[in-house]
């Protein structure tokens, strides 16, 4: 039996999964790409803006993008009042949206020669931008990286320097909802020793015993995470470091594979149910509303998560093939980034800025965990204290799994962007039985090759 480990995430970095049909997002999803696309070709004599004279009041203002809900717009407000009272004359304009426009936006406004001066970037995106010279080096520019943790800062760098420093570190994890594992009287597992084996026998057992309707785990296969940990749990990986497809199509149809045989024993959802799931908003996902025992999110997403649910929530390592904990091939993930404009008119305050939500305690006491755990670990030691339960237990989990961490991914190569969408409509292929695993595989690879290429 293939073994796998699937990554359901909601949005990147934590925002939640919106109520839009997955054909809309399909779109949206396409439209930023293309647009991005276009960015990037417009971007090849693109370099740096340069200063440019302040005001006569000796004041600048500095525009800051990034994508969340309400509760990211009010902490990250926070951090920049606290930034301007320490530097009364750097003025921070907030410009900020939901995930699903984001990217359509950005793509625009860097077209324009109008970028933000302080832009959250994505793991998916930063390598097309720094690759076509639309963001800047900050390695050239004066911002401490010496408290951060190296796995983090490296995935900001690639063959255009340093152009995005870590806002917070994830982990891919399991999260289990006692509250079903009690009803059904199935223990939870011991994370430390459970098997793909184990996994496959507690969820379908968990369904077993539930009430109809209620699943052992929620379907994978909708976010290249789950690939990725998979892969590597089987020596292969997503990406390679010359920024190309790191497995075959007999990978991927391995994964598959088992997807399959899980949603035969009924360890998780139907086809059907799974695209309903697809579609809900984090607070009405499975795990949450107590119908999956089991669902794979990403780590930063266990406080939104337990809220949501009403009770508390237990962080699991993912299974493994030998069932020991240090072969799970996890790693940690830059939640996002602060990445600047190549092109922004006053790069030393932007790099100012950008040091101060990185190292400033002040700045952490506003973010919190909200983009996940701090990469600067002096920080993330006297911010501890004010964090809520749920995300100290986060904390925790990332320090715990330090020692077992398997070698950092190569970063997503340009175009990796259109890889989720690929991953997630050949699963739904696989699921309907409308292509056998063999088929997708091969078709969805010579997609992905396509779209890296």
């Amino acid at each position: 039996m293939p073994l796998f480990s699937r990554q359901a995430s909601a949005n990147p970095g934590g925002s939640a999964r919106t109520k839009s049909s997955a054909a809309k997002r399909r779109l949206r999803a396409s439209g930023a790409l293309a647009a991005a696309a276009a960015v990037v070709l417009a971007l090849g004599a693109c370099g740096s803006g340069g200063s440019a004279p302040k005001s006569s009041d000796g004041k600048v203002e500095l525009r800051f993008s990034w994508w969340g809900g309400d509760k990211r717009a009010q902490l990250t407000q926070a951090a920049i009042a606290a930034f301007e009272a320490e530097n009364p004359n750097i003025k921070i304009k907030p410009e900020y949206g939901d995930w699903s426009g984001y990217w359509d936006k950005l793509a625009t406004q860097v077209a324009a020669n109008d970028a933000p001066d302080i832009i959250q970037m994505d793991e998916k995106y930063i390598t097309e931008y720094s690759t076509r010279g639309a963001l800047l080096d900050l390695s050239k520019h004066d911002i401490d990286t010496s408290k951060l943790d190296e796995a983090a800062l490296n995935a900001g760098k690639g063959e255009k320097g340093l152009t995005g420093i870590a806002a917070g570190i994830n982990a891919a994890t399991i999260l289990a909802n006692p509250a079903v594992f009690q009803a059904a009287g199935v223990p939870l597992p011991d994370d430390k020793t459970w098997t793909w084996e184990d996994f496959e026998r507690i969820s379908a057992e968990l369904t077993a015993k539930s009430p109809k309707g209620t699943y052992g785990s929620a379907a994978y296969g909708t976010d290249e995470a789950s690939l990725g940990v998979w892969l590597r749990q089987n020596g292969k990986s997503l990406y390679t470091d010359d920024g190309k497809l790191g497995f075959e199509p007999s990978d991927i149809a391995e994964w598959w594979t088992f997807l399959k045989e899980l949603s035969e024993k009924k360890a998780v959802p139907s086809a059907s149910e799974v695209v309903e799931a697809e579609a809900a908003p984090l607070d009405q996902s499975g795990l949450a509303t107590g119908k999956n025992g089991l669902a794979f999110w990403w780590s930063n997403q266990l406080p939104a998560l337990e809220k949501a649910s009403g009770g508390e929530l237990q962080i699991l390592r993912f299974p493994s093939k030998t069932g020991k904990s240090a072969d799970t091939q996890l790693w940690y993930k830059a939640s996002q980034f602060w990445s600047a404009s190549s092109r922004t008119k006053h790069p030393e305050e932007t790099a100012k800025f950008i040091n101060f939500l990185a190292n400033n305690v002040k700045a952490g006491e506003a973010l919190l965990a909200d983009r996940g755990v701090y990469p600067n670990s002096e920080v993330r030691t006297a911010i501890e204290s004010k964090l809520t339960p749920a995300d100290v237990k986060v904390v925790k989990f990332i320090d715990q799994i330090k020692d077992e961490l398997g070698e950092a991914p190569a970063p997503p190569p340009k175009g990796a962007g259109a890889i989720q969408e690929i991953i997630k409509r050949y699963t739904s292929e696989v699921l309907f039985n409308r292509l056998s695993t063999e088929e997708a595989g091969k078709k969805a690879v010579d997609e992905m090759k396509s779209a890296i290429s």
